[in-house]
Formats: C-alpha cells, sequence, structure tokens
C-alpha cells in the first residue's frame, strides 16, 4: 500500500489503534518538568550549594527563582517574578530531594543548610568545566547569586 491508498482507505475501512496503558503512564512520566526544569533546578541548587555562602533550605526556591530571573534576559523585567512562583518552589522541593537521595546534597540538621557532597562538586564541576553554553550560564547564575547575596549582606549593615 502507498500514502495515497492509505488515506483513501480511511473511509472504506474502520482503523483503530490500540494503546496500551503502559504507554499512557510512560508518557505521563516524561513530562517537560521531568525532562527539562527539574534537571536545571537541580544543577542550579548544586551550583549555589557549591558557594562559600549556603543557603538555607527554607530560602532555596526564592533564591533559584531569583538567580534565573536576575541572570536570564529573557526573565529580566517580567511580570513573572519568577522568585515568588509558587510552582517554581514545589519543583525545588522536588529537585532537592531528588539531590538527597542521590547523595549528591546533604542538609544539616543543626543550620539548615544547603550541603554540597563531595559526588555533587564532581558533577557541577564537570557541567561548569565544559565551554558550552550551559557552563556560560551557570557562571552568569553563579554571579547572580553571589550578587543577590552581597546584596542582602548591605541591607543587613543598613538595618
Amino acid at each position: 500500500m502507498n500514502f495515497d491508498d492509505f488515506f483513501n482507505s480511511f473511509p472504506t475501512e474502520s482503523i483503530n489503534l490500540n494503546r496500551n496503558l503502559s504507554d499512557i503512564y510512560h508518557t505521563q512520566l516524561l513530562s517537560n518538568e521531568a525532562l527539562f526544569q527539574l534537571p536545571l533546578i537541580s544543577v542550579i541548587i548544586l551550583l549555589l550549594a557549591k558557594d562559600k555562602r549556603k543557603p538555607l533550605v527554607s530560602e532555596i526556591g526564592q533564591l533559584v527563582g531569583e538567580s534565573i530571573e536576575s541572570s536570564m534576559t529573557g526573565f529580566k523585567g517580567s511580570a513573572q517574578h519568577i522568585g515568588w512562583s509558587a510552582n517554581l518552589r514545589i519543583r525545588t522541593v522536588k529537585a532537592l530531594s531528588f539531590l538527597e537521595l542521590t547523595n549528591l546534597i546533604s542538609v544539616d540538621k543543626a543550620t539548615n543548610k544547603v550541603l554540597i557532597t563531595e559526588l555533587g562538586k564532581k558533577v557541577i564541576s564537570k557541567a561548569i568545566n565544559n565551554d558550552d553554553t550551559l557552563s556560560f550560564n551557570l557562571s552568569r547564575i553563579a554571579n547572580s547569586y553571589r550578587n543577590i547575596c552581597v546584596a542582602k549582606q548591605l541591607d543587613l549593615e543598613l538595618e
């Protein structure tokens, strides 16, 4: 059967497409969030945890959002205010859970700060040391995080 015959057979023949429920389940697992957003947020959390100023667990969602917003031109001056996004905070919690389960980060119970493990340092160092778009954007995000921390420190000194 050629291409034209196939489409001409639609009105005369009944064509059924059987989908297995497992196929539907797998497509739901591989959503946009799972394929892009969570890995990016996880890498950003590793980047923030690698810095000498360790982020608090309670602030990590806002810090990730503010770092993205101030370093990526598409979010600068946006009405979306990604630093305050509830969806981003939920995704950040999922990313934190993943990073903790894979032993890439740990949370210090006494200070409630996110600490990077040796394995996490290896992963983020490999991402930063490449000469590609990801490493360039990660360096911009790292600079944004430092600027946010310096601005907060200056605000504390003024009070």
